[in-house]
C-alpha cells in the first residue's frame, strides 16, 4: 500500500533532488509568488464596492492556512524521507482543517449576502429593534454575520483540536511509551513511516474533509442554483464547491490501493488534496482579479463615453481631454456630466448622470432589484430614493416662506431630523448598518459628527439626558402611502447644529457617482441585452 510521502522500505533517508524534487521546489515557489502577488493585487484595491462585500480578511485568512499546507505537501516529496510523519499528522489534522474551515465560512458568505439584499426590493421593512441585554439569543442575532460565522468556526476548531489530540494520545503509533496497547508499529525507520502514515489516527481530518466537500458544500450548491449576479461571485462560489470533491476519496484510493504506488513515487497521496486547494485558489482569489479588471475596464469605458457625450453636447472637439482630472471628476459628480436621456443608439446617451437621475426619479424599482439581485449593492439605490424622499418630505421646491406657518417651522427640524437619524443608522453607521454604502473618511466623519450621538441614544448605547424617555424606531410610517420605507424615530435630545436640509449632500453626490461607474452600465448592458434578445425573438415569431 502506499505511504504518505511516497516512500517504501527502500528508500533512503536524504533529501530526493532529482529532476522530480526539483520541479516540485521549482513550481511550489513559483506559484507561492503568483498568488501572493494576486492577493496583493486584491488587497490593493480592497476598498473597491465588488471587494469590499466579499470579506477579503477571512478568505486571505482561509487562504494562507490552506497555502502553508499545501506547501509542506507540495515539497514533500523533496524533503519526506526525513520528515517525521508526527510532524505531518500535525500539519494535516490542524492547518488544513482549519484552513477548509475558514474557506468555507468564507464562501458561504455569497448566499447571506443574496438573502439580506433582498430586503432592499420589499415594500415595507420590519423596524430594528434593540435586544435586551441579558437574552443571550438577542445578542447572538445582533452580531453581524462575520462574527457568528467566526464564533462557529472557532468553536469547531476548538473541538477538532481536542479530538485531534485525543487520537495522538492514545495511539501509541507516534510514541512507545504511553497508549492502546496493540496500536504500536513496527519494522525499519521507512516500514514505521509509512505505517504512521494510516490507519485511524487520521479519521478526524478525514471526516472533516468529507464533511465539507461532500455535505456543507452540496448545501452551499443547492442554496445558489438560482442566484445570478454580475460579479462572477456564484460562479466562483460553485466552481470551489465542485474543485473540494475529489481531495479526500483519491488521498484515500492513494493510500490504500496497490495499484497507486507507481504513481506514489512521483506524486504522493496528499499532493490530491493540494490539487483542490490550488483550484480554490485560482477561483478565490484569480476570479476576483479578473472581474476586478473588468469593472476597471467598463468603468473607464463609461468615463470616456460621457466624456465624448459632453464634447458633442457641447460643441468643443476635447473629447479626449483627461477623463481622471480632478476638474472632469467634479464635474460629473456636481452633475457637470447631465445631458438628455434619450432612447438613440448613441454610445454615450445612456450612460450619463442625468439619464441615472431620471430612472431614479420616474422609476427606479428595476434599477433597484438589478443593484440588489445581481449587483448586491442595493444600499446604494435604498440610500438615494430615501435621501430623495427625505428632502421631497420635508423640504419641497414648490412650498414657499409664506406657505409655512410658525407652528410647522417649529416642529419640522425636530421630525426631519428624526428621519435623517433612521437614513444614518441605515446606510451609514459603521456599528448598526448592516450594508454601509461606501463614503470617503471625509464623508462619513463629517455625518458621524451629527448623528453618531444620536444613533447610539436610539439603539441603546447611551442614555439620553433628557428627563423624556428614548425609544426606539417608531412602527409608524412618516406617510401613509405603502411606497414610504421609512419610520419615524423618536429622539428628544438637542438636534445637533450643524444639521441641515444639506447634511446628505456630499454623500449624496459620491454614492451617485459609484452607482454611476459601477452598478449603471452594468444595468444598462443587461437592459440592452434584454430588449435584443426580445426584438430577436418577436423578429423570428
Amino acid at each position: 500500500m502506499g505511504s504518505e510521502f511516497g516512500i517504501t522500505k527502500d528508500t533512503k533517508p536524504e533529501l530526493r533532488l532529482g529532476a522530480v524534487g526539483i520541479f516540485w521546489i521549482v513550481f511550489a515557489v513559483t506559484w507561492t509568488v503568483i498568488l501572493f502577488s494576486g492577493m496583493g493585487f486584491l488587497w490593493v484595491r480592497r476598498e473597491m464596492p465588488i471587494l469590499r462585500i466579499r470579506g477579503l480578511p477571512l478568505s486571505f485568512a482561509a487562504i494562507t492556512l490552506m497555502h502553508a499546507y499545501w506547501l509542506a505537501v507540495q515539497l514533500g516529496y523533496w524533503y519526506g524521507a526525513l520528515m517525521p510523519e508526527v510532524a505531518e499528522f500535525w500539519i494535516m489534522g490542524l492547518w488544513f482543517p482549519f484552513g477548509i474551515a475558514l474557506f468555507h465560512a468564507a464562501n458561504s458568505r455569497f448566499l447571506y449576502v443574496a438573502d439580506a439584499q433582498k430586503r432592499f426590493i420589499q415594500k415595507t421593512q420590519t423596524p430594528v429593534v434593540p435586544v435586551a441585554r441579558g437574552n443571550l439569543l438577542g445578542r447572538w442575532k445582533q452580531l453581524d454575520y462575520n462574527r457568528r460565522t467566526l464564533i462557529l468556526v472557532a468553536t469547531g476548531m476548538a473541538l477538532h483540536t481536542i479530538l485531534t489530540i485525543f487520537m495522538f494520545l492514545i495511539s501509541r503509533k507516534f510514541h512507545d511509551s504511553f497508549g492502546i496497547a496493540g496500536t504500536e508499529v513496527t519494522g525499519n525507520n521507512m516500514e514505521r513511516k509509512a505505517e504512521q502514515g494510516r490507519g485511524w489516527e487520521w479519521w478526524p481530518s478525514i471526516f472533516w474533509q468529507m464533511f465539507w466537500a461532500w455535505v456543507f458544500a452540496p448545501y452551499i450548491l443547492f442554496r445558489a442554483r438560482k442566484l445570478r449576479d454580475t460579479q462572477g461571485w456564484r460562479f466562483q462560489t460553485i466552481a470551489c464547491c465542485i474543485s473540494n470533491l475529489h481531495s479526500a476519496p483519491m488521498w484515500l484510493i492513494a493510500l490504500y490501493v496497490p495499484a497507486m504506488e507507481p504513481v506514489n513515487n512521483y506524486f504522493i497521496p496528499p499532493q490530491w488534496i493540494a490539487v483542490s486547494i490550488m483550484l480554490l485558489e485560482i477561483f478565490t482569489v484569480f476570479v476576483p482579479v479578473i472581474e476586478v479588471v473588468k469593472q476597471q475596464g467598463l468603468t473607464q469605458e463609461t468615463l470616456n463615453s460621457i466624456a465624448r457625450w459632453e464634447s458633442r453636447k457641447k460643441g468643443f472637439s476635447g473629447a479626449d481631454k483627461s477623463i481622471n482630472s480632478d476638474s472632469t471628476r467634479t464635474s460629473w459628480r456636481m452633475g457637470g456630466a447631465a445631458s438628455v436621456l434619450t432612447t438613440s443608439s448613441s454610445s454615450g446617451s445612456i450612460l450619463t448622470m442625468e439619464a441615472l437621475e431620471h430612472t431614479l426619479a420616474k422609476n427606479p424599482e428595476p434599477l433597484q432589484q438589478f443593484s440588489a439581485l445581481r449587483d448586491f449593492s442595493g444600499e446604494n439605490i435604498a440610500f438615494l430614493t430615501s435621501v430623495k424622499e427625505w428632502k421631497t418630505t420635508y423640504f419641497p421646491a414648490s412650498k414657499s416662506s409664506s406657505e409655512k406657518d410658525e407652528g410647522l417651522v417649529k416642529e419640522l427640524p425636530r421630525e426631519c431630523f428624526e428621519s435623517a437619524l433612521k437614513i444614518y443608522v441605515e446606510f451609514i453607521s459603521a456599528t448598526h448598518a448592516e450594508f454601509q454604502i461606501n463614503l470617503s473618511s471625509t464623508d462619513f466623519k463629517s455625518l458621524q459628527t451629527v448623528f453618531e450621538h444620536a444613533a447610539r441614544v436610539i439603539c441603546g448605547s447611551e442614555r439620553c439626558n433628557s428627563t423624556d424617555p428614548c425609544t426606539p424606531f417608531d412602527d409608524t410610517p412618516h406617510r401613509v402611502d405603502s411606497e414610504s420605507t421609512l419610520n419615524i424615530v423618536r429622539y428628544w435630545g438637542e438636534v445637533p447644529d450643524e444639521f441641515s436640509e444639506n447634511v446628505f449632500d456630499d454623500a449624496e453626490l459620491s454614492i451617485k457617482y459609484l452607482v454611476l461607474t459601477n452598478t449603471w452600465p452594468k444595468f444598462i448592458k443587461e437592459r440592452r441585452s434584454f430588449d435584443m434578445a426580445s426584438t430577436i425573438e418577436a423578429g423570428s415569431n
